[in-house]
C-alpha cells in the first residue's frame, strides 16, 4: 500500500483561559503565567479553583442564534474561525463537499444540561428550554462547525475523555488520506466547569485546590478548566495549489487502550507506551530524532510519575518535555486540540514554553522539564500525548513543513 504524504496544517485558533485567541494564549503560555483563580460559581464546594475563559467576542458569534449555544459549541466556533482565517480560507468560495469536520470533546453542553435539570427540578417540564438537546448533545460542536461553514461533507465527533482531540487529529488524517476530503476542520472543545462535574472530580481526588504544578513534586491534582483549540489540516497537493504556507505537518498518529482500569492509567504506561511507539513508527521517525514532547501532564501525582516513567524509555537522549496544563489548566476534551496546536508553535517558532508552576521540580522524574523561563531550542520533530479516562491514549507526530 502506498504511504500518502502528510496533511499539512495550515492554521490554528485557540479559545483558552489565557487569552481568546492564538497570540495572547502563546504568549502566556511562554510567559509561564498560571491562569487558574478563585470561582464564586464554586462557592461552597471542596475545591473552588478553575481556569476559566475570559468574555468571547468573536464575528462568527455574533450571527442569528450564536446567542442561544452552550459555551463549549461558542469555543469551538470561535476557534475554528481563527484556524479558517489564519489559513487563508474562505468558506463561501470553497467545495464544501470536499471538507470535513471533526471534534473532539468529553462532556458536551453540561452548562446546557445542569440549567435544564434545574428547571425540570424546580418548575417542571414546560419550563425546559425547546433548545435544550440542540445546546446539550456531544455532536452540536461539529454540526455548528458545519452549519456556520457550510460544510456537506463528512463531519464526525469523537469522545475518547481527555484524549478526544488528539483522537479527532487521528480521524481527520485518515479522511484526508482517503481522498474524501481536501480539507479537515479539526476541534477540540470543552466547557465542563460546573458544579457536578467539580464535585465529582472533587470526590475522586484528581483537583487541586492550589493549582496544577505538573511534573512538582509537591503537585497535588489539577485546575479543571475550559476553552477549543482548532487546526485546518489539508492535503499538501491542495494546500500547495492554493499556495498556502504550511506551518506544520501531521506526520504519524496512533492511539491505543490499556484495559486495565476506569480512570487509573496502567501502573507501568503499558498502553501509552504503546501508542507513543506505534505514532513514532507511524511516522517512520526513531525516537532519537523527536526534539520536544508536549507532555499530558496532568499533576496528578500517579499520571506524572507513569507519564515520566514512559518517556525515560522511549527518549533516553531526554527531550525538553512541557505541559501547558500549568498555565491552561486542564480542559478536558480540549486538551489534545490546543496542546497540538502550541507544539505547531513550538515548532515554527523553535521555542519551548516552560511549565507553569513548576517550582520544586520532581527529582524522580528522570525527564527534561522545562521549567524558569521558554527555552530557544531549534528541533525537527516534536509528539504531542493525550491519555483519558477509560484507558484511552492517543499520540500525534508534528513535523516542521
Amino acid at each position: 500500500m502506498t504511504r500518502r504524504p502528510a496533511p499539512v496544517v495550515t492554521g490554528i485558533g485557540l479559545v483558552t483561559p489565557a487569552g481568546c485567541d492564538r497570540d495572547t494564549t502563546w504568549s502566556a503560555v511562554l510567559a509561564g503565567r498560571p491562569t487558574s483563580a478563585p470561582d464564586p460559581a464554586l462557592d461552597g464546594l471542596p475545591v473552588s479553583l478553575s481556569c476559566r475563559v475570559p468574555e468571547l467576542d468573536h464575528p462568527v458569534l455574533r450571527h442569528r442564534g450564536s446567542g442561544r449555544l452552550d459555551r463549549v459549541d461558542r469555543f469551538a466556533l470561535a476557534a475554528v474561525a481563527q484556524a479558517i482565517e489564519q489559513a487563508g480560507l474562505d468558506p463561501a468560495r470553497w467545495d464544501g463537499s470536499r471538507v470535513a469536520v471533526v471534534t473532539g470533546g468529553g462532556l458536551g453542553g453540561l452548562l446546557t444540561q445542569e440549567t435544564a435539570l434545574a428547571r425540570l427540578a424546580e418548575r417542571g417540564p414546560e419550563f425546559v428550554s425547546p433548545y435544550f438537546l440542540t445546546g446539550y448533545l456531544i455532536n452540536m460542536a461539529c454540526a455548528n462547525i458545519a452549519l456556520r461553514f457550510e460544510v456537506t461533507g463528512p463531519t464526525l465527533s469523537t469522545s475518547t475523555a481527555c484524549a478526544s482531540g488528539t483522537t479527532a487529529l487521528g480521524l481527520a488524517r485518515d479522511l484526508l488520506s482517503t481522498d474524501r476530503c481536501d480539507i479537515a476542520l479539526v476541534c477540540g472543545a470543552d466547557a465542563a466547569v460546573t458544579r457536578l462535574v467539580v464535585a465529582g472530580f472533587t470526590q475522586i481526588g484528581a483537583l487541586s485546590g492550589t493549582g496544577s504544578r505538573p511534573f512538582d513534586a509537591t503537585r497535588d491534582g489539577f485546575v479543571i478548566a475550559e476553552g477549543a483549540g482548532a487546526l485546518v489540516l489539508e492535503r499538501p497537493e491542495h494546500a500547495a495549489a492554493r499556495a498556502a504556507r504550511p506551518l506544520a505537518r501531521l506526520i504519524g498518529y496512533a492511539a491505543s487502550t490499556d484495559a486495565h482500569h476506569l480512570v487509573a492509567p496502567h501502573p507501568q504506561g503499558r498502553g501509552a507506551e504503546q501508542a507513543v511507539r506505534a505514532a513514532l513508527a507511524d511516522a517512520g521517525v526513531a525516537p532519537a530524532e523527536v526534539g520536544h514532547v508536549n507532555a499530558h501532564g496532568t499533576s496528578t501525582r500517579q499520571n506524572d510519575d507513569i507519564e515520566a516513567g514512559v518517556l525515560r524509555r522511549v527518549f533516553p537522549h531526554r527531550p525538553p518535555v512541557t505541559s501547558s496544563k500549568g498555565a491552561l489548566g486542564h480542559t478536558l476534551g480540549a486538551a489534545g486540540a490546543i496542546e497540538a496546536a502550541l507544539t505547531v508553535l513550538a515548532l515554527t517558532e523553535g521555542t519551548v514554553p516552560p511549565t507553569a508552576g513548576l517550582g520544586e521540580p520532581d527529582t524522580g522524574a528522570g525527564i527534561d522539564v522545562v521549567a524558569g523561563p521558554a527555552r530557544e531550542h531549534a528541533f525537527e520533530i516534536a509528539v504531542s500525548n493525550s491519555f483519558g479516562f477509560g484507558g484511552h491514549n492517543a499520540v500525534a507526530v508534528l513535523a516542521r513543513p
